[in-house]
């Protein structure tokens, strides 16, 4: 129990640390350091978010004005989803050049490799966000548990010491309930950045979803151009420059 000097002296969270015993103080430690975590992850991730989110415009810029799908592979290097998007779509017209007349299995084809790389994306763009829904979530049990441990000490060094007096039982209880105080200090910012990371999240999945929309569009025309030139008596190689006649 602290003496009547220790009792004088004015109890700030540092002296009510210091003064707490060891597995409070670790408790104290693990929450101070969550709390960390979700400053550095919302710093993290809204740096990467800004970053996505402007390649992402411009990209979707450049696929609205292109007329062909070559014309939006050529441009858009500046946001790496969207070139991953264009040259799967690509990658997979090369494959089909030996069923031409295939344009349904094509465009059913692009849009499950599209869609693969959507999830993936997806995936991507919410990792780390897990991280503060746990600590949101486990937080205030941690701090609690500090607490109720500061509690049952106190409790057990006024039983030895035989004295009930307030003056003497409330530093005690006071260190320990600082550890509830910082469970909530670590539990509701995580909360609210979780909350704003996935509004960003889906804000950005919105906006891979509208490329990927864009880049059917441009595979829908030049499937159409194709099958116009093929009912001309003319065969061109979709996606191609180079044409010739039968």
């Amino acid at each position: 129990m602290p003496s009547a000097t220790q009792l004088s002296q004015n109890f700030s969270p540092w002296d009510m640390f210091l003064g707490a015993g060891a597995i409070v103080q670790s408790v104290m430690i693990i929450l101070a350091l969550a709390s960390l975590l979700s400053w550095t992850v919302l710093i993290a991730k809204s740096v990467e978010f800004i970053r996505t989110k402007k390649g992402l415009t411009k990209a979707e810029s450049i696929l609205e004005e292109a007329d062909t799908l070559d014309g939006g592979e050529a441009h858009t290097r500046c946001c790496r989803i969207a070139h991953t998007l264009v040259m799967a779509a690509e990658t997979e017209r090369v494959r089909s050049q030996d069923i031409p007349d295939d344009t349904d299995g094509l465009k059913e084809r692009i849009v499950l490799h599209l869609e693969r790389l959507e999830a993936a994306e997806s995936r991507r763009l919410v990792r780390g966000t897990g991280l503060l829904a746990t600590i949101g979530a486990t937080s205030p049990f941690v701090g609690l548990f500090g607490t109720v441990w500061g509690i049952m000490t106190s409790f057990t060094g006024i039983a030895a010491s035989k004295a009930t007096s307030l003056a003497v039982v409330a530093p005690g209880i006071a260190e320990a309930l600082l550890a509830t105080a910082l469970g909530l200090v670590a539990a509701i910012p995580a909360v609210v950045i979780y909350n704003h990371l996935a509004r960003q999240s889906a804000a950005c999945r919105a906006q891979v979803a509208d490329i990927a929309s864009l880049i059917m569009r441009l595979v829908s025309r030049d499937l159409g151009r194709m099958q116009s030139l093929l009912d001309g008596g003319r065969v061109v190689r979709f996606g191609s420059r180079a044409t010739g006649a039968e």
